[in-house]
């Protein structure tokens, strides 16, 4: 039986970050969410915070709050916006927001985690990016902060394997989540042509993500480390077509 650890999931309160925090808990996990919400649920092992990783000093507080309330050996940060625009009418506004959330706010947290880790000589970080990274139309913002992802999770993966951590990436194509949603009508026409679009011939579903993002948490996995593992249906092969 695997050890009881304790993950830390940013927007654990909806999609992905959701569906995953569901599966660890079942399987007698303990996990801490953090996002704009709590969890629309309750378990023993779920403790949820709430706080806007937009803001730095904000994240910084409710990293150090957390990091002292729960000793945190697994990190995964999955929340995120798109804000899609346009070249000509993209703001560079997005790109410091997304910045901070995508790259900050991981940061702070991880430095707040990472003494822990490294005494325990156990600790897992995953980043949820995204098949945008390698570039999609009206993602600048976007593609830019998740694209800077991949860099820093190598980065960490340098840094941190001698102290037993692991750093990966698990990067989704369409998911079918709130944020989808938010640009494509729900069971639109639009929808349906993009899943053809796939190679597989579907969208993703939140389980199919948090099925990966389980395997770099898992303690068996501690020799992949700086990898990126696309959970796309193919289309970083190919990518998506007209949409």
């Amino acid at each position: 039986m695997s050890q009881i650890r304790t993950t830390l999931v940013t927007g654990g309160n909806s999609g992905i970050g959701e569906a995953l925090a569901k599966r660890l808990v079942q399987k007698g996990q303990r996990v801490v969410s953090v996002g704009l919400e709590k969890p629309g649920w309750t378990h023993d092992l779920l403790a949820a915070y709430c706080a806007d990783l937009t803001d730095i000093e904000e994240t910084r507080a409710i990293a150090q709050e957390i990091c002292r309330d729960h000793a945190i050996d697994r990190l995964v940060h999955n929340a995120g916006i798109i804000l899609p625009n346009l070249l000509q009418d993209a703001k560079p506004e997005d790109i410091l927001t997304l910045a901070q959330l995508h790259l900050g706010a991981p940061m702070l947290l991880t430095q707040a985690a990472m003494e822990g880790m490294r005494a325990r000589r156990f600790g897992r970080v995953v980043f949820v990016s995204s098949r945008a990274a390698m570039g999609a139309a009206t993602r600048s913002a976007y593609s830019a902060t998740k694209a800077g992802v991949h860099g820093m999770a190598r980065t960490w993966a340098l840094e941190l394997a001698a102290s037993g951590i692991t750093v990966n990436v698990v990067a989704p194509g369409p998911i079918l989540t709130d944020n989808f949603w938010g640009i494509i009508p729900k069971g639109s026409e639009q929808q349906e042509r993009m899943a053809r679009n796939v190679p597989v011939g579907r969208l993703g579903s939140r389980e199919d993500v948090a099925h990966a993002i389980e395997f770099f948490l898992d303690e068996r996995s501690d020799f992949v480390t700086g990898q990126v593992l696309y959970v796309c249906g193919g289309t970083s092969l190919v990518g998506l077509g007209p949409s």
